[in-house]
């Protein structure tokens, strides 16, 4: 037996070959996600911390900036409609390179906008492409490693997205200072391009059949996942965790800017906070391979609340130490959601694709409706109203990880 064939285990999955752990094919598979969750992140987040920029630049009033970060997650959920039909359809891997490719040029070309409302279209044009890769990635995990590397090969992507997120928080602000924000779009725009090429080249192939693509897949395939009860259950942890992440980051940018901070400038020092988060999918892998993953849900969801209280303290340094509590808690929880949707789907014999697009349909539609609400909130009721709504969406979450727990102890759980 050859090199290529002792690293693979030719159990298959549809005419998929398994790829065994610590393998280079399984290297290269993980760092190749991982760039793509990075470039894609990076690309949806941006406008975070340019908000007040954006304001400024545009002549739009506070509460109406959000729609910079809305606008684009609003049209993922159009575009997670179709990219798992045309994920079965197309292939996974030009699906997620192709998408990253599409959605950099668009980035790049809203550099160029001459009006907000110009800017806000090329952002849900991105938008509708960006929500193909983390659609499809975790169900092309699930199809090409072997299931004891699955929550390892999860965590390592979600790792990828967070380092995105971390990239597209702390980038923009230093390169605004070069040239604006439209530096900014053009180098993230060109960076999702490249990696997007890289991915589409290098990325294993979906060797799959090529399945029919129907209206009727377009308009509901996703959605139909939400049948399962405990699917929709995790989607709407996922849902209300992501609502309570943006909001509070979407309105600490203006926080800062206000008294008793005034800090300007120098605002971007506690998105150093970010990359705190990124060794979170490790660690709460481990905690749900020892504990379950609804144990680490739980303490996921728990820790967030904790960052809630601590982001009250009207002083930078506990907002540093918030706002790291609050992505590490926020991004461990994410990865174990991401992973058990796609799991509990192939347990039940459902779509893992559009499981994973049901999930990001939902949970981007958190992140839609409380990245709008929370600009609106600061302006009308500041801090301690934008705090009543994390509170009122992460207690909720509580009670959804206590019912989907109790669910996870029977023996047909997932």
């Amino acid at each position: 037996m050859d090199a290529v064939a002792a690293a693979l285990d030719f159990t298959r999955t549809g005419s998929i070959a398994r790829v065994s752990r610590r393998t280079p094919q399984y290297r290269r598979i993980l760092l190749l996600l991982a760039a793509g969750g990075l470039a894609n992140f990076a690309a949806v987040y941006f406008p975070q911390p340019l908000l007040p920029q954006l304001a400024e630049s545009f002549g739009v009033s506070v509460g109406s900036t959000g729609l910079a970060l809305s606008v684009a997650t609003a049209a993922m959920m159009l575009g997670l409609l179709i990219a798992a039909p045309v994920s079965d359809r197309l292939g996974r891997v030009p699906t997620m390179g192709g998408s990253l490719v599409i959605a950099g040029i668009l980035t790049a070309a809203s550099a160029l906008s001459p009006t907000w409302e110009v800017f806000l279209l090329l952002r849900a044009g991105a938008g509708v492409a960006l929500a193909a890769l983390p659609a499809v990635a975790i169900a092309y995990l699930r199809d090409v490693v072997h299931d004891d590397a699955q929550l390892e090969a999860n965590a390592t992507y979600i790792t990828g997205t967070a380092i995105g997120g971390a990239l597209g928080r702390l980038a923009p602000l230093p390169l605004a200072a070069l040239g604006g924000w439209q530096l900014v779009t053009i180098v993230l725009g060109a960076l999702s391009v490249a990696i997007g090429v890289v991915v589409w080249a290098l990325l294993p192939g979906d060797r799959a059949p090529a399945q029919s693509l129907t209206v009727r897949d377009l308009l509901g395939g996703a959605l139909s996942s939400l049948r399962d009860p405990v699917i929709l259950v995790l989607c709407l942890i996922g849902a209300l965790n992501m609502a309570v992440f943006v909001g509070l980051y979407n309105a600490v940018s203006f926080r800062l800017d206000a008294p008793p901070f005034s800090l300007g400038a120098a605002e971007a020092l506690v998105y150093l906070a970010y990359p705190l988060g990124i060794a979170a999918p490790t660690l709460f892998r481990r905690v749900a391979a020892r504990r379950g993953r609804a144990t680490a849900t739980l303490v996921g969801v728990g820790a967030m609340l904790v960052a809630i209280g601590v982001l009250l303290v009207p002083s930078a340094i506990t907002v540093f130490a918030g706002l790291g509590i609050l992505t590490f808690a926020f991004l461990g929880t994410h990865s174990i959601l991401t992973g058990w949707v796609v799991g509990r789907a192939h347990a039940v014999g459902r779509s893992t694709a559009r499981a994973s697009s049901a999930y990001l349909l939902v949970y981007y539609l958190g992140s839609t409706l409380s990245g709008t609400a929370s600009t609106h909130l600061w302006e009308s009721g500041g801090w301690s109203a934008v705090t009543v709504l994390a509170v009122v969406a992460i207690a909720a979450a509580g009670a959804l990880c206590l019912l989907v727990s109790r669910r996870a102890r029977r023996p047909a759980g997932a």
